[in-house]
């Protein structure tokens, strides 16, 4: 009995952080790896073969050209199992030059073929007689290459099985491009619109899971709610659309300013904007509260033509207020962990208000205000 092998789930990941392509379907990763080990399958079977793979580029090596590495995805055959994971450059081998050329090639007696590359048999101790290799493409462009090596009942590989297997390359491109789709949807479904930011859906979930890994690593954990004050005149005498610049370019420094951490930032509604981030005390937040206060109000919004607001305001001295709370300061008892994060988020909400109550424009703790400004 044939034995067909794939990669991991996990590993399979990072071949997959490509250009966003278009389609309707919505696989998980471990489907595309079925979905491989079966097109191997039936290619076999209308092209019998002693061995075959499907390799793939590394998308984050493609500004090295030639010379990016392929990977063995998938395979079946005697060697099968040990070459599963390999990887070998792209300016070597029949599979190479197919990959470089994107035309596909057969060679009836590999080992005199100019391009045949002896050393993947030498490393899985295989005898490679025949072999026949296609190039895959996404959007046109060539990301790897399905090739059968041996072929049985005959002596070498036919213009017929050359247009077979090209159909079976076919249907891994749709595997992978459905695959792609299927991620980006999620992606999508996880951001708001406006500032890129993650949704106050997506919020929760990760909240949850951070409460859960945090508690259980005794690591800290902080949540910043942070709210613009007097939003509401922006919109008022600019325009609603100047409010949604400002909006986006506030998470725009959002971003920025945790990107030195392991951070969560996200849009909770409105001007409302919430920041997770692990392994914080609560010196440490109250001082992040800090520089992102200082931030927002020397910072001159829509100070050139925006997506969304085309003119130049120079927008000045706009507020905020900031609230904060921390696992290890704020949360004592043990509970489950959405009781946990509900308490988490509703004392930096109170705490944001507290901030408001007396005075705007700066940050409150949990439980006592701080009171500074500048």
């Amino acid at each position: 009995m044939v034995a067909y092998h794939c990669l991991e789930p996990e590993q399979l990941a990072p071949l997959l952080e490509r250009q966003r392509l278009s389609g309707s379907h919505f696989p998980a990763e471990f489907d595309l790896a079925a979905n491989l080990v079966e097109i191997l399958r039936k290619a076999n079977q209308f092209v019998p073969s002693d061995a075959g793979s499907i390799l793939l580029d590394d998308p984050r090596e493609r500004s090295e050209g030639p010379a990016a590495r392929l990977t063995f995805i998938a395979a079946f055959g005697e060697k099968a199992e040990g070459l599963v994971g390999l990887r070998i450059s792209s300016e070597h081998g029949i599979a190479g030059q197919v990959y470089r050329s994107g035309e596909a090639h057969s060679a009836a007696e590999a080992r005199r073929d100019p391009s045949f590359y002896a050393e993947v048999d030498e490393q899985t101790s295989y005898q490679t007689h025949s072999l026949v290799a296609i190039p895959i493409r996404l959007e046109g462009r060539v990301c790897g290459v399905l090739e059968l090596i041996n072929r049985r009942r005959a002596r070498a590989y036919s213009e017929h099985d050359k247009t077979l297997l090209s159909i079976f390359a076919d249907y891994i491109s749709v595997s992978i491009q459905n695959v792609l789709d299927g991620r980006r949807a999620q992606e999508i479904a996880k951001k708001d619109n406006l500032t890129g930011l993650f949704n106050d859906r997506f919020l929760h979930i990760s909240l949850s899971q951070a409460v859960e890994s945090c508690r259980d690593g005794g690591r800290d954990l902080a949540v910043l709610f942070l709210d613009l004050d007097f939003f509401k005149r922006v919109n008022d005498t600019y325009g609603h659309l100047a409010g949604s610049q400002v909006l986006r370019e506030v998470g725009e420094l959002l971003r920025r300013k945790t990107s030195g951490y392991e951070a969560l930032a996200a849009r909770y509604g409105g001007d409302e904007f919430v920041l997770v981030i692990p392994d914080l005390d609560l010196e440490g937040a109250v001082d992040l509260a800090e520089e992102i206060r200082a931030e927002i109000l020397t910072t001159a919004f829509c100070e050139r033509p925006g997506e969304i607001f085309p003119e130049t305001l120079g927008l000045r001295g706009q507020t905020c207020s900031i609230g904060v709370a921390t696992l290890a300061q704020h949360i004592a008892e043990e509970g489950p962990v959405d009781r946990i994060k509900s308490t988490l988020l509703r004392l930096a909400d109170a705490a944001m208000y507290v901030a408001k109550e007396t005075g705007r424009n700066r940050t409150a703790v949990a439980g006592s205000p701080v009171r500074r400004r500048g």
